[in-house]
């Protein structure tokens, strides 16, 4: 995990929202944002957003398929490999 040296009031946030949207631009670091002194939210550039969303799902479909061929109801790669061969003969 990477450590976030980027920590704003929101205050800060309020008056240089444009700096801080060129400096997430810029290096990709996200800013925490504190209001009463605790953490209250983290701003982040929206591609880095999106490369962690696609990898929460690509993980998630991990799990779910690690949870079936743990449950039996997987099919070895061979047999795998027949049924796309059939699939495909059947399409011709």
């Amino acid at each position: 995990m990477q450590s976030i040296s980027n920590i704003k009031s929101i205050s800060y946030l309020k008056s240089h929202a444009a700096q801080i949207a060129e400096d997430l631009e810029m290096n990709g670091q996200p800013f925490v944002i504190t209001q009463n002194g605790e953490a209250s939210m983290v701003i982040q550039a929206v591609q880095q957003f999106q490369e962690k969303e696609a990898l929460i799902a690509a993980l998630k479909i991990m799990a779910l398929g690690e949870k079936d061929r743990t449950a039996g109801k997987g099919i070895s790669a061979s047999a795998s490999r027949v049924q796309l061969k059939a699939a495909r003969q059947s399409r011709k």
